[in-house]
C-alpha cells in the first residue's frame, strides 16, 4: 500500500457569527449568528486531502474527548465516515467563536480542550512507518510538553518522512527551544508574511526564506493571500500565483486548506510547485463557502 499522511492536530467546534465591526473597549454591538461547525486546524486540512485524493490518502490523528463539544465532534466525524483513531475521556474538545467581518476576514476567540495536552500512550494508536507526510500547527507546538512530547514521537518517523509544521498565528506564543526543533532537515515550514519573521529576521522575505532553507534543506512555503504564494527551495525564489475568486464568504480555513492542497501534491509526487498551486486552488474554494472544511 502506498503511504499516506497523519494529519495531527485538534478538531473543535467553531461557533460562527457575523459582525458589523467590532467594537471598542467596553463598547456594544450585535451579532448574527451563523452557525455550529466543526473545524480546527487539522480537522480541515484533512478535509481539503480527502476530497482531492478521497479518504485512503490520510488519517486524522485527532482526540475526541467527553463532553458537549467531544459529542458533536464525534456526531460529525461519523457521518461524514472518518475514522476515530483516538478517544480519551478525561476532558471535553475545545470550542472557539469565529467573528466574520464583512470583508470575509475572521477573529477567533478559543477555549481549549482536550487538544491541547497530548499523551505519550496516544501513539500508540499508530505506525509511523505508515506515513511519508506528516502535519502540525502552532496551535499543538504552543504547549511545551506537548510540543515537545510530539517532535520526540515524530523523530522516530521514516528517514525519507516530512513534516508539514504549519506555523499558524500562535508562533508568537511558542518557545524559541520548539521553533529551533522545527528547523531541521525534512521538515516544511509553511507561515504567512507576518508568520515568517518569528524563523528569520532577515530584512526580505527573500532572505527569510533562503535563512529557513539553509537550515531545513526543505521546501518554505510563504502564503500571499490573494496574490499567491512564495517559494522557496534549492531552486531559489519564485510565486505561485493564485487563483482569482469572486464571491469571498469568508478566510476560515483558508491556510489549512492550501496545507491541505499541498501534501495532496505531494502525495501524488508532483512537483512542490505543482503542489503548491494545487494548495492555492482548494483554498480559493474554501473560501467561497462557509465551513472551514472542504
Amino acid at each position: 500500500m502506498a503511504k499516506k499522511s497523519l494529519i495531527i492536530g485538534a478538531a473543535f467546534v467553531d461557533v460562527i457569527m457575523d459582525i458589523a465591526q467590532f467594537p471598542k473597549s467596553g463598547g456594544d454591538v450585535t451579532a448574527k449568528l451563523k452557525s455550529y461547525n466543526i473545524g480546527g486546524c487539522a480537522f480541515n486540512v484533512y478535509g481539503a486531502i480527502r476530497s482531492y485524493l478521497g479518504k485512503q490518502a490520510a488519517d486524522l490523528f485527532v482526540p475526541v474527548g467527553r463532553g458537549q463539544y467531544s459529542k458533536m465532534v464525534r456526531q460529525t466525524m461519523s457521518q461524514k465516515d472518518i475514522d476515530i483513531i483516538l478517544t480519551d475521556s478525561d476532558k471535553d474538545n475545545g470550542w472557539d467563536l469565529c467573528l466574520v467581518e464583512p470583508s470575509g476576514e475572521r477573529t477567533f476567540i478559543t477555549v481549549p480542550g482536550i487538544e491541547q495536552e497530548w499523551k505519550k500512550n496516544w501513539f500508540d494508536k499508530i505506525n509511523l512507518a505508515d506515513y511519508q507526510y506528516f502535519y502540525i500547527s502552532g496551535y499543538e507546538m504552543e504547549d511545551t510538553s506537548s510540543a515537545n512530547l510530539i517532535l520526540d514521537q515524530l523523530d522516530n518517523r521514516e528517514d525519507d518522512a516530512y513534516i508539514l509544521f504549519d506555523a499558524s498565528p500562535r508562533i508568537s506564543h511558542m518557545e524559541s527551544q520548539i521553533i529551533d526543533r522545527l528547523l531541521q532537515h525534512h521538515v516544511i515550514i509553511n507561515a504567512n508574511e507576518d508568520e515568517i519573521g518569528f524563523f528569520s529576521k532577515a530584512n526580505s522575505l527573500k532572505r527569510q526564506a533562503a535563512e529557513v532553507f539553509t537550515k531545513t534543506q526543505s521546501p518554505v512555503i510563504v502564503t500571499l493571500g490573494a496574490k499567491g504564494t512564495y517559494l522557496y527551495d534549492q531552486k531559489g525564489g519564485r510565486l505561485i500565483k493564485s487563483t482569482k475568486v469572486s464571491g469571498v464568504v469568508n478566510t476560515i480555513g483558508a491556510g489549512d486548506t492550501h496545507c491541505g492542497g499541498v501534501i495532496a501534491g505531494l502525495l501524488q509526487r508532483q512537483s512542490i510547485d505543482e503542489a503548491c498551486q494545487i494548495g492555492n486552488d482548494l483554498s480559493a474554494k474554501v473560501i467561497c463557502q462557509e465551513a472551514g472544511s472542504l
